[in-house]
């Protein structure tokens, strides 16, 4: 398993899916997923302070986690087949299947960290510096960013870019 941080969501069009794009913690590849508005909504909204009257459903299950005494560990993003991720949150020793949306979300909101099986990865994974491509310099958040969407969407189009903030 590889760890992986959330490095943005982007939106483009409504016609177009949200992405939501993880980067290695310690590599150079991405994994771009692409998701319902609804899950692309819950990951940029798990970001921002809760609301203690008004909880999200994401709270609620941190919070009942919490209340039973619970540790959520990690999220996994555990396989990919035929276009589709599939995810686990491990409470206590144990993985719950989830949707990758949401359980990002999860990994945001109570800062547990993500990580992805390395077939996967290997899969559907992205190099930002693939093999026999020259090096350069280290390149811009955005044109990695432009970069990746080279790679992985057939036809990428302008969007409105909203940057997570760093897991450090």
């Amino acid at each position: 398993m590889r760890e992986l941080r959330v490095e943005e969501v982007r939106v483009s069009t409504p016609d177009m899916a949200p992405l939501v794009i993880l980067a290695e913690v310690e590599g150079d590849r991405v994994l771009p997923i692409w998701m319902s508005a609804t899950g692309a909504a819950a990951i940029v909204g798990a970001t921002d302070d809760p609301d203690p009257y008004r909880p999200g459903i994401h709270d609620l299950v941190s919070d009942v986690v919490d209340t039973l005494g619970g540790t959520l560990q990690e999220v996994q993003i555990v396989a990919y087949d035929d276009g589709q991720f599939f995810a686990e949150v491990v409470v206590q020793g144990v993985p719950l299947a989830a949707r990758p949306s949401d359980a990002i979300a999860l990994a945001l909101r109570t800062g547990c960290p993500i990580r992805c099986a390395d077939d996967v990865l290997d899969t559907a994974g992205v190099h930002l510096n693939p093999p026999g491509v020259a090096d350069r310099p280290e390149a811009p958040p955005e044109d990695q960013v432009q970069r990746c969407l080279l790679y992985t969407s057939p036809s990428p189009r302008d969007g409105l870019l909203s940057r997570m903030p760093s897991s450090a």
